[in-house]
């Protein structure tokens, strides 16, 4: 696998000079075909996803289809807007030039993607790859393997190898990989391996952008809709059974309005993934694998160990990995579930007595990709948007910010490097190349030595610059 890993980039490496100089109409065309496989290939897609995860068709329309659809769309729509060169202002060195500033493809890009939405996280950033014009190496998870094997198909059937190409298998592949000198490396998924990759990565000097995680806080504050928040937490927690990055990890409420929200919170779960005593698992995803469903466990029995109310929930099934929504309150802010991202259907909430008790509880962790702020009061909402980092924020709603193209998406230190989405993806994909068009009056050799007798132009020029 390796030496093929490595004739593919010798490929690639060959092939960048060529999709360099592609025009907007060509890449538009690519992106066309792309969209075309993927309609071709629904009801394949449908499978696997059900497969893999035990997602909903209509789950995964909306959150992986349809999602990847607007996103080629979106830079169908754009791209040659895009790539047009940006004028850039003058300055005294250069006032008669014309300043531009150029997007570069950067050349052969690898993209790993994690299991937990795996095709939306490999498509997303492909096509921003390719509407700024490289070549690319893809690695999809092998724990979603299903999806895995429909992704590399339709990658082989639709584009050639020395443009983009698929490879599947476990981290062997991926460590293949990662000894090549790519242009740019895209990686999502956990933050131990993120550090991993960014060490490889380092070694070549690749560029990368990190798509990480972390654990994104809820604040609910006594001016909210207690019962709206509840339910959109609620969703947004249990979508694909909690296995999302963005997912709120835990909520800080203020203390007089737990037991409401432990009330609606129960309601709104068993309004959407109940019928009416059982788990309704047509529409609730299951755990990936095993693995991952004995750590949750252990978390929920460490949780309650360190002294958690389990207030709602808390069943599992092994033999259909599945999970039911998990709510604890009274949780130590110091027990492992506080420690790690969740990444599952259980909740934990801590109460506060006062607002910057929780601000001051958020910037005690690393800062989190996702931020979510429940509050009636604009002066709350301030506060908190002033007082902590995140790598996105919704004020009193959940997820709905990487739904827009025209929001940067992307974490901040521990929770990301680099951001995505739209005309972000693009220049993350792109080399912005500044160039200057010198006129025949530049003012530059007023500066050329010998500097004797030019001491006198030194209060001019520090009063123009």
């Amino acid at each position: 696998m390796e030496e093929e890993i490595k004739t593919v980039f010798d490929l690639q490496e060959k092939h960048k000079f060529e999709l360099r100089k592609t025009d907007a109409k060509t890449r538009i065309g690519k992106l066309k075909l792309l969209k075309q496989a993927l309609e071709k290939a629904e009801a394949e897609i449908y499978a696997a996803l059900e497969t893999d995860l035990h997602k909903n068709r209509f789950e995964t329309a909306v959150t992986e289809l349809f999602f990847t659809y607007a996103e080629i769309d979106h830079a169908i729509k754009k791209l040659h807007g895009w790539m047009k060169p940006k004028s850039a202002s003058r300055t005294m060195s250069n006032v008669f030039a014309k300043n531009r500033i150029y997007y570069e493809p950067k050349g052969v890009c690898l993209i790993i993607a994690p299991w937990n939405y795996p095709l939306q996280l490999i498509m997303s950033p492909l096509v921003s790859a390719i509407a700024a014009g490289n070549c690319v190496m893809l690695k999809p998870s092998e724990l979603s393997s299903a999806t895995a094997g429909v992704i590399n198909k339709l990658i082989s059937n639709t584009f050639e190898i020395k443009e983009i190409a698929c490879f599947e298998g476990d981290a062997e592949v991926s460590t293949a990989l990662l000894k090549l000198p790519f242009d740019h490396i895209f990686f999502t998924g956990s933050t131990a391996i993120g550090k991993v990759v960014m060490e490889a990565a380092a070694k070549n000097l690749s560029s990368v952008t990190l798509e990480l995680g972390g654990k994104s806080p809820a604040i609910v504050d006594e001016t909210c809709d207690v019962k709206k928040a509840a339910e959109k937490i609620a969703w947004g927690k249990l979508v694909n059974a909690g296995q999302t990055c963005i997912a709120p990890d835990y909520v800080l409420i203020k203390d007089n309005l737990l037991t409401d929200f432990v009330a609606h919170y129960e309601k709104a779960v068993r309004k959407m993934f109940f019928d009416e005593v059982e788990i309704n698992k047509d529409d609730y995803a299951k755990i990936i694998n095993l693995k991952q469903f004995i750590r949750l466990n252990k978390l929920i029995e460490e949780a309650l160990r360190d002294g958690a109310v389990l207030a709602f929930g808390g069943k599992s099934n092994e033999k259909d990995l599945t999970i039911t929504p998990t709510l604890l309150t009274s949780v130590a802010e110091g027990s492992s579930i506080m420690q790690e991202e969740i990444f599952g259907p259980i909740l934990p909430v801590i109460t506060y007595n006062n607002l910057q008790e929780a601000i001051d509880l958020v910037n005690r962790k690393e800062k989190p990709l996702a931020l979510y702020i429940f509050s009636g009061n604009k002066q709350n909402q301030n506060k908190i948007l002033t007082e902590t980092s995140a790598g996105g924020t919704c004020v009193n709603d959940v997820l709905v910010h990487i739904g827009n193209p025209n929001l940067p998406f992307g974490g901040v230190n521990n929770s990301g490097i680099g951001s995505c989405h739209g005309v972000f993806g693009f220049k993350t994909f792109s080399h912005e190349r500044a160039v200057v068009f010198q006129s025949k009056l530049g003012l530059t050799k007023m500066i050329y030595p010998p500097y004797g007798k030019k001491m006198t132009l030194l209060k001019w020029l520090k009063r123009l610059m």
